[in-house]
């Protein structure tokens, strides 16, 4: 029943002919090709919990994955690029269009994301529809990822198909857009912090709690404007983000020192919920073949910009560590640095850097590391076409763009721990509250810097905000939230299509065909 339930709400896969026939006619799809059968009618204690442990097994799949709601979030920026080397990591260009801003309503990723998140929305209404009999707990953990779930389809769509569990099975699901999507999530959120469980600093925070869902609800505040589309923020909503960012830090929750030792499988104070997804994907799909025999070596695809390197304090050609893992190139603490061979261990892994990699890299004996063909294994700033040696996302050889490397092979190439909601970014939401409400947030920001490593700054402007989070929040499903709400999304960068530069319409993702053919409710999002 429930499958079935799902399908008005966006996981329909309409079948090769069918599709087929409607592009070739003006075949009119009904209604009733979508009947729902049975109506829900409730679950019992058990299921009700079950129902929840499901939801929660589907975030890790969500969140671990390398393409969908990761590569909407990243790779759509001037964060993240996949090139494409040779054959490999072509996929017929889906990873090109999303740096690119040229995808289309077919996108695979695009409709995962929407398919995903409302199925984990209309699970969770599942649990909360008061004929269902879930404990209190239990339903405050179905009220915070319906939150979550309807946030993130918020925030990539800019409307919401909301289903009744207690309408018509074959009633078109209500669609909320702008203030009523806002609302509806800060209400969910607000009833799960009631009675989600007090997290435990530096514990094992693996499930939503209240330092969570008071996370998420700061954030929904404090992206409201861009969702109700009122032009600025509201001061009484900025108010209320630096207020629950201090509850969060009330419970203990606290900046901590060490950058790379964050993404660790350690307890930490800054780690407000993690997911218990293998970190994989985050390590492999950039480092090259031969960067490591830690889980059978990369998969040399992901890279950033030069631009986005360029953030950082240090030297814009080297970013070295010395044996002792001191930085020799001025960098700060959060770029990383590329080690002269392993740490003496021979830990597979121990001779990838961290964070950004640039020039020569070593093998665990220092030995200079070599492409597949012999040449050096040194990245590069520039993305280069082998055959016309110009500036190119095609026919790049194996060494092009600097590498990201956030965690790291020396601790497990698949260990189940990536961090989803942390406690810096929360901090910068507050410093972000206070200069949209009119107060100097210099001495937040310089507080962070310092203990990263970074020269203090005479004041904080929006540039310097944006240029922060970027700096300590790469690869962590946030940038181009971030974009968005600083008024950067549709800036030029590197190989983004010339049609979509101040195109306001790439600021939202198309709603999926099919769903807009079965939901009369939605309305296509403008440009598409």
């Amino acid at each position: 029943m429930e499958n079935k339930i799902l399908n008005r709400v966006g996981v329909i896969l309409m079948s090769i002919s069918l599709i087929f026939t409607m592009a070739c006619t003006d075949l009119e799809v009904e209604q009733t090709d979508s009947i729902l059968g049975e109506a829900f009618d409730g679950l019992d204690s058990s299921e009700s919990s079950a129902q929840v442990d499901d939801m929660y097994n589907q975030i890790r799949g969500y969140i671990g994955d390398q393409a969908n709601t990761f590569a909407l979030s990243e790779v759509t920026t001037d964060a993240l690029l996949i090139p494409t080397r040779g054959s490999d990591w072509g996929d017929n260009g889906i990873w090109r269009q999303l740096h690119q801003h040229s995808w289309t309503p077919d996108h695979a990723y695009i409709t995962n994301v929407w398919n995903q998140w409302n199925q984990l929305q209309l699970s969770g209404s599942r649990v909360i529809d008061d004929r269902s009999a879930p404990s209190a707990e239990v339903k405050a953990h179905a009220l915070f990822l319906r939150g979550l779930a309807m946030f993130v389809i918020l925030d990539n769509f800019g409307q919401v198909p909301f289903r009744d569990t207690k309408a018509d099975p074959i009633a078109d699901p209500d669609v909320f857009t702008g203030a009523d999507a806002v609302n509806f999530i800060v209400t969910d959120l607000e009833a799960a912090i009631s009675g989600l469980p007090e997290a435990t600093v530096s514990g094992d925070n693996v499930r939503s709690t209240k330092a969570a869902g008071r996370y998420l609800l700061a954030k929904v505040l404090l992206n409201k404007h861009i969702y109700t589309k009122s032009g600025s923020a509201d001061a009484a909503d900025m108010t209320r983000v630096i207020s629950l960012v201090d509850e969060i830090a009330s419970q203990g929750f606290a900046l901590q020192s060490g950058y790379f030792d964050i993404f660790k499988d350690t307890p930490d104070t800054e780690t407000i919920w993690y997911i218990n997804t293998g970190v994989g994907n985050r390590i492999f799909n950039g480092l090259h073949y031969n960067s490591t025999t830690a889980g059978g070596g990369g998969w040399n695809g992901f890279s950033t910009l030069a631009e986005y390197y360029d953030l950082f304090e240090g030297d814009a050609n080297n970013n070295r560590y010395d044996a002792s893992g001191m930085a020799i190139d001025g960098q700060e603490e959060r770029r990383g640095g590329v080690p002269p061979s392993g740490d003496g261990s021979m830990t597979e892994g121990s001779n990838v850097g961290f964070g950004f990699l640039i020039g020569q890299q070593y093998d665990l004996d220092g030995t200079p590391l070599e492409d597949r063909a012999g040449a050096p294994l040194s990245f590069t700033r520039e993305f280069t076409s082998t055959a016309t040696g110009e500036s190119s996302l095609v026919d790049n050889g194996e060494v092009s763009g600097i590498r990201m490397m956030k965690y790291n092979p020396r601790y497990g190439g698949f260990t189940e721990h990536e961090i989803f909601f942390r406690y810096a970014d929360a901090y910068l939401m507050k410093a972000e509250a206070m200069m949209r409400s009119g107060g100097d947030a210099t001495t937040m920001v310089n507080t962070l810097r310092t203990m990263r490593g970074a020269a203090t700054i005479a004041s904080v402007s929006e540039q310097d905000l944006i240029d922060e989070r970027g700096r300590e929040l790469y690869m962590e499903f946030w940038r181009r939230n971030d974009l968005i709400r600083f008024g950067q999304y549709t800036r030029d960068w590197e190989f983004k299509d010339p049609s979509a530069i101040g195109n306001a319409d790439r600021q939202l993702f198309p709603i999926p065909a099919s769903q807009i053919i079965l939901n009369p409710n939605l309305t296509q999002n403008p440009g598409y």
